[in-house]
């Protein structure tokens, strides 16, 4: 039965003592109203008891609650403040800290010295997780919280470090004092650390044997131990892929989520923002990979999927997040389908949602033209991660800003691949209408000599191909051929038919049929 936790108890004037003044006159850090007493009794409670179906409902309802009516604009209380109400434990008030610098993040702007504590207060638990006795069992939601969020705070410091023109002489002091907290090795270290102490690659292999049940528990463990090591080495290897693509090295990124397989349901798929992050980072590592088919085949899934249940999720607070990462995901299926045109592994609820946001532009980027390659730089700008530069700034004069360089190499690269791609448009157009060609009837059509040609039809079967993750070639090509005595004979690839789609599809009409009919009255 879940308990309803009572937020009236607050004193009457809090609410007019919040909004006079501004958030300096008002914040006390060490004021805690009698329904954040409640709260962080009830939630220490549940986490002794390893109550997790409580603790979800505090942290995703209560929480929400309680920030939106007491702390909309202002931190919670200090955990100094809190520390008497749950018996000074260390883990609880490093656990309340985390909760803490998320709300402050997602409310407010941090200070440098706030970004710092928070790094702190990160290694702080993850340690104890590495190296101590947990007992506990936490939400699946709140464990990927903690990397999402400390793989987040991570991006917004090199963000925010490598804006260096309008930085103070504290910040710059602090900046030099504090050069460790962030570091791009420490934060790959925990997670790492996290995903090997768990041994959740050797868990995977096991549990393909029958040996364990993982996926199958949703990563909880009934028999009285912990899932939070095991849960979070697991969310570790998402998080590992995330920073990978932030860093622009997507085959480590990918490499590192090979243990999970992401054409099955599992544990990623349990909490909707984990199932997404992966998928949009998957996608477009893929995207960059030149794995167009991989790419499209995902991200159809999963936006299917969002198309299907995100009026699930509109109380959730990641609603927001969830239909930006969904609009940027169509963004990044146009380009991929601009690129490598697979629409037949498209879904029509898909296709049809894609046309409409992006019908237009997509038929401008099939042009070999200025225009069709700003919208392919537009797209991209607006779909991609926001990329770092991990290494620490100068503090040589003049002050410069650096925050732009990582996304304008990588703008750079992907615009390079599209103009190449772009180049080789007039081949494929030809190959569509031929079952098979001469060179030399085909080198007069394209109105360059035979050498030439070949060496197009050879860089046109490079980009069409790419190596798998698996170290094998795969092909993108829709249209592909091969040369027989200067002769090119087309193969167009034909995927296999899905005719339960056309059923299912069927059996609903008909049903809507029959139940038209059942409301008719005859006379």
């Amino acid at each position: 039965m879940t308990t309803t936790y009572d937020f009236e108890d607050t004193p009457s004037n809090y609410d007019d003592v919040q909004r006079q003044g501004g958030q300096d006159a008002v914040y006390d850090p060490n004021f805690v109203p009698d329904s954040v007493k409640s709260f962080v009794v009830h939630m220490y409670r549940h986490i002794r008891e390893k109550n997790v179906y409580e603790i979800h409902q505090m942290c995703e309802t209560s929480f929400q609650t309680l920030s939106e009516r007491l702390f909309k604009d202002t931190p919670w209380p200090s955990v100094e403040a809190i520390a008497p109400y749950v018996d000074n434990d260390h883990v609880f008030c490093l656990l309340y800290r985390e909760m803490w610098f998320r709300h402050l993040y997602a409310r407010l702007s941090p200070t440098l010295k706030q970004r710092i504590d928070s790094y702190d207060n990160y290694c702080s638990l993850f340690q104890v997780v590495l190296h101590g006795v947990v007992n506990m069992q936490l939400p699946n939601q709140w464990l990927w919280d903690m990397v999402d969020e400390f793989v987040y705070q991570f991006q917004s410091f090199c963000q925010y470090r490598a804006k260096m023109k309008n930085k103070t002489e504290q910040e710059i002091a602090l900046l030099k004092q504090n050069d460790k907290a962030w570091n791009v090795y420490g934060v790959l270290n925990f997670l790492q650390a996290l995903v090997e102490k768990s041994t959740i690659i050797q868990i995977l292999e096991q549990e393909k044997e029958g040996l364990e049940q993982f996926t199958a528990t949703d990563g909880y463990d009934y028999s009285g131990g912990s899932n939070v090591l095991k849960v979070l080495g697991y969310f570790s290897m998402v998080g590992l892929l995330r920073v990978h693509c932030l860093l622009g090295d997507y085959h480590t990124g990918l490499k590192w989520l090979q243990p999970i397989d992401i054409t099955q349901q599992g544990v990623y798929t349990s909490v909707i923002g984990c199932h997404i992050a992966t998928i949009y980072h998957y996608g477009f590592a893929n995207l960059m990979l030149r794995r167009y088919v991989d790419a499209v085949r995902e991200f159809n899934k999963i936006l299917l999927y969002i198309y299907k249940t995100k009026q699930y999720h509109e109380k959730s607070p990641q609603y927001e997040q969830l239909l930006k990462k969904n609009e940027q995901m169509y963004a990044l299926l146009a380009v991929c389908l601009s690129l490598c045109p697979q629409t037949k592994l498209v879904d029509e609820l898909v296709n049809s949602q894609l046309r409409e946001k992006y019908g237009e532009k997509m038929m401008r980027m099939q042009r070999c033209d200025d225009e069709a390659f700003g919208i392919y730089d537009e797209l991209f700008s607006y779909a991609c991660p926001k990329f770092i530069t991990p290494s620490a700034p100068s503090f040589e004069e003049p002050l410069v800003n650096y925050n732009q360089d990582a996304y304008r190499l990588q703008l750079k690269m992907f615009l390079y691949e599209v103009k190449q791609q772009q180049l080789l448009s007039g081949v494929r157009t030809f190959l569509k209408v031929y079952s098979s060609i001469s060179l030399a009837k085909l080198s007069n059509y394209m109105e360059v000599d035979e050498p030439t040609l070949r060496t197009i039809l050879l860089t046109y079967k490079h980009k069409t191909h790419s190596v798998g993750s698996d170290g094998k070639v795969i092909s993108n090509a829709d249209i592909d051929f091969y040369i027989n005595n200067d002769m090119i004979y087309v193969v167009e690839s034909k995927p296999a038919k899905r005719y339960g789609d056309l059923f299912l599809r069927q059996i609903a009409k008909l049903e809507g049929v029959i139940n038209d009919m059942d409301r008719i009255k005859l006379e």
